[in-house]
């Protein structure tokens, strides 16, 4: 049991079902994961000071009031590495693939985010949404106006929430009222950056919305912008759809591939998330994986709007870093659970069975770590914040008769994360705090 001490503080054991991952199962396998059936996680001012045995957690600690959570499943709680919080209400629109999906749904959509009241209102919704599915952290695309970003983060930061998000930055191939500039991209994230970033648990991410969106020029601004501010994140999107990179090669006849309209603005390197990178060149997967770039898994997307089957066995093989997300809207539900379950069903399609600790992994440590949140969420680890979610791993009938005949942990969490909804999350705490 690993311990941290501290002065006078606020303190609350957790007892419960707890999964520790030492190692990234998709690397190292498995096998290191260690579950205990009756375990604790003390927490102390929001942050978690012990994660052992019941019996030797109390022990230690025998005046510290208890929640009892039984045979529930104590975890970090879930990382949803991309989403875009303007799409909440048009998720789940019929009948479209990107490019229509974007013309008919979203940017009309996106229009109404210049005014702010409805900005904040839809921000709120989102994260009640989110917490209620357990999903303690966020990446959001906003949209080009300024105000969805400070509604997005004034939620964010009222409800103590870890969160990302930036200015999404179009200056071609969209609606007038969606299009900026070159200059305004630069100068609106600039601003929106040095006002929000590392502000709290607040951190701001450069964001082009993809190549086809903006002009080189436009690229090549925000490319000087991150290379001004090396520690925020960039977010954009990359080899989606195979009518996407068709277009792109039209716009862009100069560059080998998609993934060189970045790099030759300045926008590949560690701190990039890139978004779907479903059909990459062999090119392509080998300068992300030199540079350390993050690529975010987007399943329920993927198949929502007929993308393509992303490749997690052999990009895991390749030691490249990978997140998962919901991509909400396009992707059709709010809910990690959900997502990871698509995981295994596009694994599947690609004749990989995924083990249920490589989709939990990738929903919390994996994620926290391709936002450069690794160090302080994700893990059940001492010194860590106390984000975390309590799985009820019998919530509905189906997953209880299941559930029952298990013999080991995984075969436990399994229907819940392949049948699993919100009335699977038996609590939220938010550094500690209930939020759900």
């Amino acid at each position: 049991m690993a311990v941290l001490t501290s002065g006078m503080n606020t303190s609350e054991i957790l007892l419960g079902q707890t999964l520790v991952f030492p190692d990234n199962p998709l690397f190292e396998g498995w096998q290191s994961a260690r579950h205990d059936a009756r375990g604790a996680v003390l927490i102390t001012d929001g942050k978690i000071a012990a994660v052992g045995s019941a019996d030797d957690v109390r022990r230690a600690h025998p005046d510290v009031p208890v929640t009892d959570h039984g045979d529930a499943l104590i975890l970090p709680g879930f990382v949803d590495a991309h989403v875009h919080y303007p799409q909440t209400a048009i998720i789940a629109s019929w009948g479209k693939r990107l490019i229509d999906w974007l013309n008919a749904y979203t940017f009309p959509e996106e229009m109404r985010f210049g005014d702010k009241a409805y900005a904040r209102q839809v921000a709120g919704r989102y994260f009640d949404l989110t917490l209620a599915a357990g999903t303690t952290t966020v990446a959001s695309y906003c949209t080009i106006h300024p105000e969805s970003v400070q509604a997005f983060f004034e939620e964010a930061q009222s409800r103590g929430v870890a969160s990302v998000a930036g200015k999404t930055c179009m200056d071609r191939n969209a609606p007038d009222g969606l299009r900026d500039t070159v200059q305004s991209a630069y100068d609106d994230s600039k601003r929106l950056l040095e006002q929000w970033h590392g502000r709290e648990r607040l951190r701001y991410a450069i964001t082009p919305r993809f190549s086809p969106t903006s002009t080189r020029e436009q690229l090549e601004a925000l490319g000087v912008l991150w290379a001004e501010h090396p520690e925020c994140l960039m977010q954009t999107h990359l080899s989606e759809q195979t009518e996407e990179i068709a277009w792109v090669a039209e716009l862009f006849p100069e560059a080998d591939d998609y993934l060189e309209t970045y790099e030759a603005a300045g926008l590949l390197g560690a701190n990039g998330l890139y978004g779907h990178a479903i059909h990459l060149r062999e090119r392509e997967r080998a300068r992300l994986r030199e540079v350390g770039a993050a690529l975010i898994h987007c399943p329920t997307s993927n198949m929502f709007i007929g993308s393509g089957l992303f490749d997690l066995k052999g990009l895991a093989a390749e030691r490249q870093r990978i997140g998962l997300a919901t991509d909400t809207g396009g992707g059709s539900s709010f809910s990690m659970l959900r997502t990871m379950a698509a995981a295994y069903e596009v694994a599947q399609l690609n004749g990989y069975a995924c083990h249920p600790a490589e989709l939990l992994w990738l929903a919390t440590a994996g994620s926290a770590g391709t936002l450069g949140m690794g160090t302080r969420i994700g893990s059940l680890k001492p010194g860590y914040d106390a984000d975390l979610v309590v799985l009820d791993l019998a919530s509905t009938p189906a997953i209880a008769q299941r559930a029952a005949r298990a013999d080991d942990i995984w075969e436990a969490v399994f229907p819940t994360i392949m049948m699993g909804d919100d009335r699977a999350i038996r609590g939220v705490r938010i550094m500690g705090k209930v939020a759900v």
